[in-house]
């Protein structure tokens, strides 16, 4: 008996009123992409996955009528998989590039159908539909749960009221598997296709199995052993090949096994009742199937196709009822008034609003591009409980009681996004004073797990809801400004939300002991960030230039030599010629396989670095490359028509706390090669007689740790200014100060920092070089000499157990849903995030403390100088030469004392005419 259609399946369910379907969004669209002809819409625009799908749906809609339907998809490349094994799908093609213009206009299908789709950091569609499903049964075993995937890895998901459909031919024709029909194909329980999976290995995600065992054998081997485990305590019963194989790669089939398990607990940020399926707008959906083109799906629809689920005004206001917490509006706004070029009537209002001068107004702004320093403010909305006032860059360029609404500090106004709107005030001349508080840097504080964050978001956390900008200009090469009637209306609808939300952000950043932090570090560091990103730091392109062709030089002298010690001359850029060169001329034994051809990526080529003197040039010419596309080509397109760089700082981006920059990142300068750190003779002060000074904390994570375990023999090193690392290795080898070898330092420096970010002895054997066995000694050893330091770290996992968070000395939150996880490698991953957060995140914590002080006295005593660069734990500045030393004597103090811990904070500054001179 194969498998059954969706009818013959129809009446299995124990209650058919009650039906989840749930699609594997990923999976579905790629075979779609591929079962349909090439159709595009009236723009060009490829359209036939997306025609495939909305086929498939409204099928499935027909002929299922599920009370709830989910569509779940993949976030990202990197998930918790790669973390237990790095090459996992690394032989994946890329998607199509036709495929990839239409995953948004997909999302905007399911909008537009009014079903509910999904995705989530760090795990694929299949673990979340495993969970879903998992939740669905546990909230009511009558649920009939219904899953849509081309991907046979989601057959284990079968159990009673689970059954999951196949594509077949095209998206529309189904396999639908039970347990009944799923036993009587393989001969197997759901539960042990993991293990057939384990053995066979799939060549599509990269698992790599047991060579030699396809699914004919894998099934026959689970079917006499049960399991994996089953099998290799059988072992000896089978012979030849096989056996060898399976020992072979015993570890191989056991990885296997963990690779295909579909995590079943994910910690969700939505729930079931998300999922219930009302219907859709019929005018909203014609209107978007007409722009895709689809007109047959329109006829369908207006012949009578799904009228059951044609929403009307009763059962629309029913289906968005929300059950979250949602704060009562204190203030209701009708008409916007507003402010252009020519329309002048929101003048008035404005005029209003100033005079309350005790009430803040939350204040949305629109830009014309993505890069703060490129883009040019576009509209804005005012809301303030007298009223709501838009306007756009004519309006503001045109009136000055509009600028002066900005530039008065006086007038209380809270942003979303307030480090933006400074550097687009700035730029017209109108320098922003007066905010009170940004809801952006409040969202992070709430949580800081996020990738990104938009004031829909934090809407919704509140129980709001309001168009996401990205729904109304598009994302990417899509963006687009619409017309002003409808950016007007969309900055109306998000400017009101976040001014009645923004008493509950404040309410909730309270409850959760994160409002001093806001008020006293993050909040007036914004304020720094945007005077450094508008000062920028001056570039010597001449001196770059000139670094480029030393750069170019020493490449061509490396290629010499790879040629010469290769034997011939081929492109070592190219992966390819490398490939043949180092494993079919020189015969070096190959260390990984690809779908093209044996690997040349850096891991292999560091592995076979003694195995032949053509190794280290190699690596040599691809550092030298690097450099010279990635930061000297890369930092010249970057220079502003001021000759200086104006990077991107992010304050809203590490789940730790610390900064980060982009558009250009400086904070990946190179400084261990001397190639690299000469990048900084580039970087100068922007006047003349004034130098660049910097400031640099040390090893200010590790004196956290002093301070936060109370280890006393950790706290004493520090108080007598001693070598940590030589003191730690003098520890735990028990020799003395003038035995320590480099050797021995090296390899305490790394398990000092190490046991910052929780590293396990294999971690550390792979950076040292070292057995696995030595590795653990090490760490041992380190433990016993410092015993405070590892009740501490435990200490930080069972709290974290306890609470389901971290915090840092200063109170900055961290979740770890995970911490719980019965899945191994996650749970590993937020223990070590729990020992690693309260450290890094604290001493993150005190370097913006520093600059938000330094900052005040730089400007209130009118100091010559000017901060223009965080990079990890240095400041940078530039100053006029008579005041340097007396700044470096002022940054010292402050960075020093930034905070009172059991151990000094120790801070090395100088200063000369290059960044690379005061390094």
């Amino acid at each position: 008996m194969g498998p059954q259609s969706g009818e013959a399946l129809e009446g299995k369910a124990a209650n058919p009123g009650k039906r989840a379907l749930l699609i594997d969004g990923n999976s579905v669209i790629y075979r779609a992409f591929y079962a349909m002809p090439a159709l595009s819409d009236a723009q060009g625009e490829p359209v036939g996955a997306i025609y495939g799908f909305a086929t498939m749906l409204m099928k499935l809609l027909e002929d299922l009528k599920p009370t709830h339907v989910l569509v779940l998809f993949d976030a990202g490349k990197t998930v918790f998989r790669h973390e237990t094994y790095e090459a996992y799908k690394g032989t994946r093609d890329k998607m199509p590039s036709d495929l990839v213009l239409q995953l948004p206009r997909l999302k905007e299908l399911l909008d537009a159908f009014g079903i509910k789709w999904y995705e989530q950091e760090g795990y694929e569609a299949d673990d979340l539909i495993g969970t879903v499903s998992k939740l669905a049964l546990k909230a009511d075993d009558t649920f009939d749960v219904r899953i849509i995937s081309s991907d046979r890895d989601l057959l284990q998901l079968i159990r009673p009221g689970v059954a999951v459909g196949l594509t077949r031919r095209g998206v529309t024709e189904l396999d639908w598997y039970d347990e009944n029909v799923f036993q009587e194909k393989y001969g197997i329980t759901p539960a042990q296709w993991i293990d057939v999976k384990a053995l066979m290995g799939d060549a599509s995600d990269n698992i790599p199995g047991v060579p030699g065992v396809g699914e004919k054998t894998a099934l026959k081997l689970i079917q006499t052993y049960q399991t994996v485990d089953g099998v290799y305590k059988h072992l000896d019963e089978l012979k030849g090949k096989l056996k060898e194989n399976l020992t072979v790669h015993e570890d191989a089939a056991r990885l296997s096994r963990k690779l295909v398990l579909i995590e079943d607990a994910v910690s969700l940020t939505m729930t079931l009742d998300d999922a219930r399926y009302a219907g859709f707008y019929a005018a909203t959906f014609i209107s978007f199937l007409e722009q895709l083109g689809f007109r047959s799906l329109i006829e369908r629809l207006r012949e009578g196709a799904l009228a059951g689920y044609v929403l009307d005004d009763a059962v629309t206001q029913a289906s968005q009822e929300k059950t979250a917490y949602h704060p009562a509006p204190s203030h209701t706004f009708s008409k916007a008034h507003v402010i252009t070029g020519e329309t002048t009537e929101g003048l008035d209002e404005l005029a209003r609003i100033r005079a309350d001068v005790n009430t803040p107004s939350c204040i949305v702004l629109y830009y014309d591009g993505a890069r703060p320093h490129r883009a040019h403010l576009a509209a804005g909305a005012i809301a303030h409980p007298l009223g709501t006032v838009i306007f756009n860059r004519a309006g503001l360029i045109r009136h000055a009681a509009l600028q002066q609404f900005f530039t008065d500090p006086a007038i209380k106004k809270v942003f979303y996004d307030t480090k933006r709107a400074m550097i687009a005030f700035e730029r017209l001349g109108f320098p922003l004073q007066g905010y009170a508080g940004d809801g952006l840097i409040a969202q992070y504080l709430l949580d800081a797990t996020r990738s990104s964050y938009t004031l829909s978001d934090l809407a919704a956390f509140f129980g709001e809801t309001v168009p996401d900008d990205a729904d109304v200009f598009g994302k990417g090469s899509k963006f687009r400004l619409p017309e002003e009637p409808v950016l007007f209306s969309h900055a109306q609808a998000q400017a009101e939300v976040f001014f009645r939300l923004y008493p509950s952000v404040l309410e909730r950043l309270k409850a959760l002991d994160l409002l001093n932090l806001y008020e006293s570090i993050e909040l007036p560091l914004v304020g720094v960030l945007a005077r450094m990103e508008i000062a920028g730091i001056k570039i010597d392109r001449t001196a770059l230039e000139e670094i480029g062709r030393s750069l170019l030089s020493r490449m061509k002298e490396v290629e010499t030599e790879v040629y010469e010690l290769a034997g011939v001359e081929f492109n070592v850029n190219s992966p390819k010629q490398l490939a043949e060169i180092l494993f079919e001329k020189l015969m070096l034994p190959p260390q990984k396989k690809t779908k093209t051809g044996y690997s040349t990526d850096a891991e292999t080529l560091e592995a076979l670095a003694g195995a032949h003197p053509v190794i280290e040039p190699i690596l040599t010419y691809r550092m030298l490359s690097k450099l010279y596309s990635t930061y000297v080509e890369g930092l010249i397109k970057e220079i502003h028509e001021d000759g200086k760089i104006h990077t991107t700082f992010h304050q809203a981006l590490t789940s730790t706390g610390r900064l980060s920059s982009s558009e250009p990142n400086l904070q990946n300068i190179p400084m261990r090669q001397e190639e690299g750190r000469l990048l900084r003779k580039a970087f100068i002060p922007s006047e003349k007689n004034w130098r660049i000074l910097s400031a640099d904390y040390s090893q200010i994570e590790l004196r956290v740790l002093a301070h936060m375990s109370g280890d006393p023999r950790l706290i004493e090193a520090f108080l007598h200014d001693e070598d940590i690392h030589t003191q730690t290795a003098m520890d735990v080898f028990h020799v003395k100060r003038e035995e320590v070898s480099p050797l021995m330092r090296r390899h305490a420096k790394a398990v000092n920092f190490g046991i910052i970010y929780g590293i396990s002895d294999f971690g550390l054997a792979q950076n040292l070089k070292i057995s696995r066995q030595e590795a653990k000694a090490f760490i041992t050893r380190y433990f016993e000499v410092y015993p405070e330091v590892r009740r501490f770290l435990d200490r930080l996992i069972e709290e974290a157990r306890e609470k389901g968070y971290v915090t840092t000395l200063f109170g900055r939150r961290r979740e770890l849903p995970e911490i719980n996880d019965r899945n191994f490698a996650r749970r590993s991953f937020a223990e070590r995030t729990a020992m690693n957060t309260p450290i890094q995140g604290t001493a993150a914590d005190i370097i913006k403390k520093a600059m938000v002080e330094l900052e005040r006295v730089l400007l209130e005593d009118e100091i010559p100088a000017r901060m223009l660069l965080q990079v990890h734990d240095e400041l940078v500045f530039e100053v006029d030469a008579a005041h340097a030393e007396a700044l470096a004597e002022l940054v010292r103090d402050k960075m020093s004392h930034a905070v009172a811990l059991r151990v000094p904070l120790k801070v090395d500054v100088a200063y000369g005419p290059t960044w690379y001179d005061a390094k």
